[in-house]
């Protein structure tokens, strides 16, 4: 990811809505929540939350996919671990030790079952 990308997506996660999306949608994992669920969840009227779903998949974290009639929009992987990486790059310095109470950290939200 470069510094332009990580930018939009910091601008993207910088309003509380959003960011509240967001979570909610790492939370849903890969199956993702039709746009009226999140909307509903979040308590925001449906074109407000359509806005912001459109700011975030503008920004790679999140995707889009038509199920019949409704829209589900999930993370994109792809982009959270770029975002990740980018701010993770210069961590350790060479040192890896630097970075390992970081890692630790986050092991054990990501491997719960």
């Amino acid at each position: 990811m470069d510094k332009t990308s990580a930018a939009r997506a910091f601008s993207a996660l910088a309003q509380e809505t959003r960011l509240d999306v967001f979570r909610m949608l790492v939370r849903a994992g890969s199956d993702g929540m039709a746009a009226g669920d999140i909307a509903r969840a979040a308590g925001v009227p449906h074109n407000t939350m359509s806005a912001h779903l459109s700011v975030l998949a503008n920004a790679g974290l999140v995707g889009a996919r038509r199920a019949g009639r409704s829209v589900i929009y999930a993370i994109d992987f792809e982009g959270v671990r770029g975002l990740l990486a980018f701010l993770m790059e210069d961590c350790c310095q060479g040192r890896p030790e630097l970075c390992a109470p970081a890692i630790e950290t986050l092991m054990p939200a990501c491997c719960v079952p």
